[in-house]
């Protein structure tokens, strides 16, 4: 996670957590993707608050778990410390690609402590690591590339995310923790869990998405019992960045009948 991230200048840093705390209302927990940053959430950040939520945004510590432990169960059990640690109820969970699987494993382990989970472009079941390749260190014109195949518009591979990912990937650190975790997720897939998660679910989906295509989407609303399933036009992996206003207003739109 990159701390020099725009809205670094919020993160509150508490025992072991660090994360975004933002608004007052009803709380919902953002979590970010295996290279996801704080500010792939910023339209929610900003407008959520604003119709009565708290959003709260952990950094996951994708890069600070020991090697054989760098995996998604792992990070939901994370999770569990740190909604117990805010002493949260009648939340809702929302995951981004690997934050999305992260919610998928809380809630099959947690029954009835979320409220909702809201999945967008979630891993779990089967994904295209960067595009269907794995980062080679040092081409940054690679990573370039790979960074654009998120989005439906390469336009949104902004040169300071560009910049971001490939600082990451250049640290061999971080490398060898993004590939055990991109692995674990593949691995670990939920097809046969699926249907023992009853929780409210609400699928948010890019028709271009070219990380965890359209079939992933389907097979989710398919195989989940209470899902309910929206498409955007022209937008890839990561809607609530590529098409945010239509993102913000199906996920406040669902959430608002769930908690009625």
């Amino acid at each position: 996670m990159n701390k020099k991230s725009i809205l670094s200048s919020k993160i509150i840093k508490e025992k072991k957590f660090e994360y975004i705390d933002s608004g007052e209302g009803t709380p919902m927990v953002l979590l970010h993707g295996l290279m996801g940053s704080l500010s792939n959430f910023k339209s929610c950040i900003q407008s959520l608050p604003k119709k009565g939520y708290r959003v709260i945004l952990p950094i996951l510590p994708i890069y600070d778990l020991p090697l054989l432990k760098t995996n998604a169960r792992q990070l939901s059990l994370f999770v569990e410390k740190f909604i117990t640690h805010l002493d949260l109820a009648d939340f809702f969970l929302l995951g981004n690609s690997l934050g999305g699987h992260v919610g998928l494993i809380y809630c099959k382990n947690n029954p009835n402590k979320a409220k909702g989970l809201i999945l967008t472009g979630s891993s779990g079941l089967y994904e295209n690591a960067l595009g269907g390749s794995f980062p080679k260190r040092g081409d940054y014109n690679y990573i370039k590339n790979k960074t654009e195949e998120v989005f439906y518009d390469p336009k949104h591979a902004t040169k300071e995310l560009v910049d971001e990912v490939f600082e990451t990937i250049n640290s061999r650190k971080k490398l060898i923790k993004i590939l055990a975790m991109a692995k674990s997720a593949m691995r670990h897939n939920m097809k046969q869990d699926l249907s023992s998660i009853h929780t409210p679910t609400c699928l948010i989906w890019g028709k271009n998405d070219k990380i965890t295509p359209p079939e992933v989407a389907l097979d989710f609303d398919k195989l989940m019992p209470n899902t309910k399933l929206y498409w955007l036009e022209e937008c890839g992996h990561a809607p609530m960045m590529e098409q945010s206003q239509q993102f913000n207003e199906i996920l406040y739109n669902w959430t608002e009948k769930i908690k009625t």
